[in-house]
Order: C-alpha cells, then structure tokens, then sequence
C-alpha cells in the first residue's frame, strides 16, 4: 500500500530541507541512497550515535562530513597543504641542507623544458604537492592539468592530448599509477604513444607507509610491450634521462624515490645512450659482477670495492643493455642484482631471462624488496628491514660467494 499522504508530505519535505540546507542530498536520493548531512565530522561524541543509528537502517546509505584539514593544530590549519606529511624533526638552520630531492629536480627539469617548447603540459591525479607541480602550475597556469583523484582518467588525457599534437608529462606516483594500468597499456602502450611518466615515490618511501610503496611498478611495466623504463642513480642521472624521454618516440617512465638525492653535481654534457648501461667499477679477479637498478647504487658502491667486484649501473630497465650484461655475465663467476623493487617479476628476473635466452647458466642472486607489504619508517629503517642497507648486503654478498665458491677464503663478516 502507498504511504499516507501526511507520510509521503512529510518525506519530501524532509528531501527539500536537505536539499536547502545542503545541495547534494537530492542528488544521491535520486540514485536511491539515503543521504545524511551535512554535519560535524570533528564532533566525535555526536558521529559514534549517527553511526549507530545508521546501522539501525536498511539499503544504502551516505553520511556527509563536514572536516578541516590539520584540525587541532594551529600551523596545519593554517597551511594544510604544507603540513599534509610532515616529519617530526624540527629544521636547524646551522646545520647543512640536504641536496635536492628527486621531486625538486623533476620540478626544475619541467619548468626548464616548458619554457622552451609550449607544446609541453603537466598532467597529475591531484599531486600538485607532491610531484613538484606547484613551479610550473604558477607560471604555466593553462597548460597544468590536475585530473584529481582519477589516475585513470590522467592518464587517457594524456593519451587525448597527445594525439593532438601535445607533449604531455604525467606526473604521478609510483603506488598511484598501479590504478591505471588499463588505461598505461590499452589507451597508450597499445597505440605506442611518447608519453612522459614522471614516477616518484619509486621503491621505499618511507613514512608514507606501505599504502605509498611503490615497490611494484619495475615488475609491472617491464611486462608491457613498447615501454621504455629508465632508472637513474643519482640527480644528474634523473635530469637527462627525462630530457631522453621527452624525445623518444615510446611510452617512457622514469622512476625515482623520494627524498634527497646523493648530492651529484650537474653535467651538461652526458654518456646516456638510449637502452645502454655504464660500468662503474671493473674487478681485477673477475669472481663477481653486480647489476644495479636505481639509486641503490651507492649501496652497492661498498661491496663492490671490499670484495673487488664488478659494479654495472643498468640505467634502462627496458630495454635492458643485452650485450653489456652477457659479457660481464660470461666473464665473471658469480652475478648478483640489485633493485629498490620487489625481486619477484623484477629485475633480477630479467636478467635471468635474458641470461638464460644465451644459455649462460651461472649463480645468480637477486636482491630487492621482499614479497610483503613494509611498514612505515624512514627509508634507511625500512631499507634495513629489507636487508639493503650497506652492511647487510655486503654480507649478505660475501655469504653467497662463500657458497659457491668455498674454496675461496670468506673474510670476517662487517658488524651492523
């Protein structure tokens, strides 16, 4: 039986209320939601009861909030988006800054670039923040785009705009860009269009937590045909490797983490060559060669010199330098890989494949992130608790050689 008429009055006068009060609660009643709100998300007494009153009701239901960010405290409220993460430590002003964060230089990078060819825009999926947009928002305010908490819509954008002649930069985390996969292989890869992806918050990050690890993305991008993945070691590295990416004609992701850099200093002129790798170090036995991705290079730098070993900066995740890794592969005795990414689907596993596609079968220990989710610390902390720190990895080394080659005398382990 239909309502009585003073029930059904009573009902749309309520919506109306609502509707007055609020604007929104039509909306979300026409898609059959009961729409509640807006009230006090700060009131924490009054939210537990709406809450349990809530559960009382059958079908869905919208509960509006109404918040501030950094409520409590007076600087957070005041500038929220300076203190949406911050770290407890207090800045001494006597004590030497750090070098530039990887997200600092792929700021001055796309700032650099914009003012010389107009046809470059910046793309981000609400991290204007913190990918290093805010620069190049203020003085190229037209040609900034912010698709807000939509990854998958960015990244079609970016795929839109540059088959309209744009040279669109997509500015996005590393955990982030895991939302869009469809889209990074169906409306890009597939099609084979020269987009920049700008991946920060590669690898460990840290106090972010094991929400913002971006531990995967190695693993996942490798898999997708015409992708080109760059992973620099240091600043310098990162600047002219995305110069490279804006003139390749392939999807092309540069990944670094976040944090400072290793202090490098700026070269004009560089050695990079498109899918070619560099040997850091040459050994003088010739009883070990170690692959790096990335900034663990400076671990690995220690090891390398202790146990008198082979060290090759990979630079190109894909392409991988074939012919620089089977020849220190067939020369050496012993091949171990490093990477700030899971092991699993990595690349050590691509160096596995490769190898074994040339029928060089030698051992070969990968290093990198374990199969779990990390939890929250600061990067040197949560590199330890994966064993990549300094120490652990040269012991971790100096055990494996012992191994396989007993024979050779096993120097006392470094103390952690």
């Amino acid at each position: 039986l239909p309502p009585p008429p003073a029930v059904e009055l009573a009902k749309r006068t309520e919506e109306q209320i609502k509707n007055m009060v609020a604007g929104d609660g039509g909306l979300f009643e026409s898609l059959d939601f009961q729409y509640f709100g807006p009230v006090d998300g700060h009131d924490l007494p009054s939210l537990i009861k709406i809450l349990q009153n809530l559960k009382q009701k059958r079908g869905p239901k919208l509960l509006h909030l109404i918040t501030q960010k950094g409520k409590g405290y007076s600087l957070a409220e005041s500038a929220p988006v300076k203190f949406h993460a911050v770290s407890p430590k207090t800045q001494d002003a006597n004590v030497a800054q750090p070098a530039k964060t990887y997200t600092q230089i792929f700021s001055q990078w796309i700032c650099d670039v914009a003012e010389k060819d107009h046809t470059i825009v910046a793309i981000t999926p609400a991290m204007r923040e913190g990918s290093g947009l805010v620069e190049f928002d203020q003085r190229f305010p037209k040609r900034f785009f912010d698709a807000a908490i939509a990854e998958q819509h960015a990244v079609t954008l970016a795929a839109g705009m540059v088959m309209n002649g744009l040279k669109p930069i997509v500015a996005i985390y590393s955990t982030f860009l895991q939302r869009a996969y469809d889209q990074l292989i169906h409306d890009v890869a597939l099609q084979n269009l020269p987009i920049v992806f700008a991946i920060d918050r590669a690898g460990v990050v840290g106090p972010d937590g094991p929400t913002h690890i971006g531990a995967f993305d190695l693993a996942y991008l490798r898999i997708v045909p015409n992708m080109v993945i760059m992973a620099p070691s240091d600043e310098n590295e990162q600047y002219h490797m995305l110069n490279l990416a804006l003139i390749l004609p392939h999807p092309t992701a540069v990944r670094y983490p976040r944090g400072s850099g290793e202090g490098a200093a700026f070269t004009n002129n560089t050695d990079l060559s498109f899918g070619k790798g560099r040997v850091i170090r040459h050994s003088t036995n010739q009883n070990i060669v170690i692959f790096v991705a990335g900034t663990l290079l400076h671990i690995a730098k220690k090891t390398a010199d202790e146990l008198d070993s082979t060290l090759v900066d990979l630079r190109f995740v894909k392409p991988l330098d074939a012919e620089l890794i089977v020849e220190h592969a067939q020369k050496h005795n012993i091949i171990i890989t490093l990477e700030d990414g899971v092991v699993t689907g990595g690349v050590g596993t691509a160096i596995q494949e490769l190898l074994a596609k040339h029928f060089i079968f030698k051992p070969i220990q990968t290093f990198g992130l374990p199969d779990e989710f990390l939890e929250h610390g600061e990067r040197h902390e949560v590199l330890a608790m994966a064993g990549l720190d300094e120490e652990q990895f040269l012991n971790s080394v100096r055990k494996f050689t012992h191994i396989v080659m007993p024979h050779e005398p096993m120097p006392k382990p470094t103390e952690n």
